[in-house]
């Protein structure tokens, strides 16, 4: 089944409800046929979480191998002896050659609690059936040592139920559940899964919604109550992006002193290693790693009132791409700052309405733009690069060149503009304005749409050479500078000559008049 996108998914819908699914992709239009037999409920109801699948791959950029995070390693020798105990919880969940007798222990013995329940149920998810755990209960009970109760709220009272009839628990409740990826390439049954745990007096009640199985486990225990999400694995390979560094690491079967990641945050400008990561869990700080919408406001909310603390700036991390694809766009969320700063920016257009911004994700660009900044920063005054976030208006094909090669030199028309248009005379470059109203005059209406576009860039200036006069004979900044900042004109033009000194970032399209 390995490699078989709907594989489990029609497998569970044959076992558990005798439908019998066909799926057909084809990869030359990216489209697929699904032929579904069963009842007419059945049809609508398989119709249903194909639709789901659909709604999450909206939202996502990089459609993911699940294989594609950073495989499970040992912390760094020097530092192992630090986190013995880490390792040992690691242990209890991954190691298929944990005994019944410890089980046990864990379950009933004298230093029994609900996180170590947690992690027996944990255990038998991932070493007898082959799901990955991820999430909150690593970050705050396996390598933290983390957990709270409620006040003045006995367990038995924990319980609620949402309009969905999901059950929910106390937010101040520290670990909060089990996420669990379910395996690609083999079978998984949620009856075996649910015999499995009470082979072991564990109670859980199952909740089926179009992307999961939620189970209520351990109901009526002393202990409490606590929550697993047993996640899809087709609908898992939409979740391509992770809100905060210490919220993406995963445990796997016989790793049994190791962490692995999600998805892979090594590969920034400034690479998140494991070792970070866990540093920053045990000091309860943490980097946001996605644009700031609402969703994200609050889980940033829900973290500072358990005491983390936000550090570092906010990035807005899309994996790599497929080597197949130079680049993807991805929505930008409107409820973000950013947004809606380039909202207000883009109104100083007469007339001028923004209809998308999109995030442009350009792995050998990005790749090519931070050895640039890295180089001129050794070249400036106190190593700044001088990084400004610039407009640039362009219309036609130049559109598809900026997104796909980013501002190539080659393509840098000799008489100051960038594709035939003239612009402040300094000669053959890439111009940038601060004032979107400048970039407009270049960024020509489509004939269907009537919308616009102006990419909003991050710039590497180094040394500005500042000239109030026109130079067109100019091919390359002055010496000992790295651009130019032409201010001969009602508004400042900045005009790099090097391949990778720009890198296109956001894609605004607008309208005006």
């Amino acid at each position: 089944m390995s490699g078989d996108l709907f594989g489990p998914l029609r497998w569970r819908w044959k076992s558990e409800q005798q439908v019998k699914i066909q799926t057909k992709m084809y990869q030359h239009n990216g489209t697929i046929d699904l032929t579904v037999e069963g009842i007419d409920s059945q049809n609508q109801a398989v119709y249903q979480e194909f639709m789901s699948f659909l709604s999450w791959l909206r939202n996502c950029a990089v459609f993911r191998d699940l294989d594609s995070g950073v495989s499970p390693r040992a912390l760094k020798p020097e530092i192992r002896d630090q986190y013995l105990d880490m390792e040992a919880k690691i242990g209890n969940i991954t190691d298929p050659d944990r005994t019944s007798v410890d089980i046990w222990k864990s379950l009933k013995g004298p230093n029994a609690s609900r996180e170590t329940r947690m992690e027996v149920v944990a255990c038998i998810a991932v070493c007898q059936f082959y799901c990955r755990l991820e999430g909150g209960f690593i970050r705050d009970w396996v390598v933290g040592n983390y957990f709270s109760r409620p006040s003045n709220l006995p367990s038995n009272q924990w319980i609620q139920y949402s309009t969905t009839s999901i059950p929910i628990l106390p937010k101040d409740l520290v670990p909060a559940d089990l996420d669990c990826i379910l395996p690609y390439s083999k079978i998984f049954d949620i009856e075996a899964f649910i015999d499995a745990l009470y082979g072991y007096g564990i109670v859980a009640r199952v909740f089926r919604q179009d992307w999961r199985y939620v189970l209520l486990i351990d109901e009526n225990t002393k202990t409490g109550p606590f929550m697993m999400d047993l996640i899809e694995p087709h609908i898992a390979q939409t979740h391509d992006r992770t809100d905060f560094d210490v919220s993406n690491l995963t445990l796997e079967r016989r790793y049994t002193k190791d962490l692995g990641m999600r998805v892979d945050i090594t590969r920034l400008s400034d690479p998140i290693q494991l070792e970070t990561i866990v540093d920053n869990i045990r000091n309860k700080k943490f980097q946001v790693l996605r644009p700031i919408d609402k969703t994200v406001t609050k889980r940033i909310e829900k973290m500072k009132s358990r005491g983390w603390t936000q550090i570092g700036t906010p990035l807005s991390f899309i994996p790599d791409l497929p080597s197949t694809y130079n680049a993807v766009l991805m929505l930008y969320p409107p409820t973000t700052v950013l947004y809606q700063n380039l909202v207000t920016q883009m109104k100083k257009i007469p007339g001028g309405h923004v209809i998308s911004i999109e995030q442009i994700r350009n792995s050998n660009i990005e790749a090519l733009y931070e050895n640039m900044k890295e180089t001129i920063a050794k070249e400036c005054p106190g190593k700044n690069p001088n990084e400004r976030e610039l407009f640039h208006g362009t219309h036609g094909d130049a559109m598809k060149g900026i997104i796909n090669r980013g501002f190539d030199d080659r393509y840098f028309s000799p008489d100051g503009s960038w594709v035939s248009h003239v612009r402040f005379y300094v000669g053959s470059g890439a111009y940038f304005s601060d004032d979107p109203r400048k970039s407009n005059k270049y960024a020509q209406p489509d004939q269907n749409t009537k919308s616009r576009v102006i990419f909003y860039t991050k710039v590497v200036l180094g040394v500005e050479s500042v000239q109030t006069q026109t130079n067109r004979s100019l091919h390359a900044a002055p010496l000992k500078h790295h651009s130019v900042h032409g201010k001969a004109f009602q508004y400042d033009e900045y005009i790099v000559y090097r391949y990778g000194q720009a890198l296109p970032y956001l894609k605004i399209t607008y309208t005006a008049p």
